[in-house]
């Protein structure tokens, strides 16, 4: 049995993308992105969950040596989700799970 109190975890469509972060830093980015943009966050969840491969102007694949993460051998496409005041989501794609690499906070100097 339940505590009546907890909170409902969001459920999900069988054609939606899990989010799952792949380091300890991303995790903490997105804690702190979380406090200060939590409607930007929500809105980055739902269109991460969505669709992840989505090209647009706040939400691409990076390019030159940011194009692609390496995971266990494998090489996957990076992509950069853009959040307002400069704060950017780094992620991959791999089946039907998007993984967060990092969340910088503000523009990272590796795009300026």
């Amino acid at each position: 049995m339940t505590n009546r109190r907890e909170q409902v975890a969001r459920p999900q469509k069988k054609y939606e993308f899990d989010i799952r972060f792949s380091t300890r830093s991303a995790e903490n980015g997105w804690t702190n992105l979380l406090a200060t943009t939590r409607n930007a966050i929500v809105d980055a969840w739902d269109f991460l969950t969505k669709t992840p491969h989505a090209a647009s102007e706040g939400n691409h694949p990076m390019r030159d040596e940011l194009e692609f993460v390496s995971v266990n051998g494998n090489r996957y496409p990076r992509w950069q989700y853009e959040l307002p005041g400069g704060a950017r989501i780094w992620f991959y794609v791999h089946e039907q799970v998007v993984w967060i690499i990092d969340v910088h906070t503000r523009h990272p100097n590796q795009t300026k």
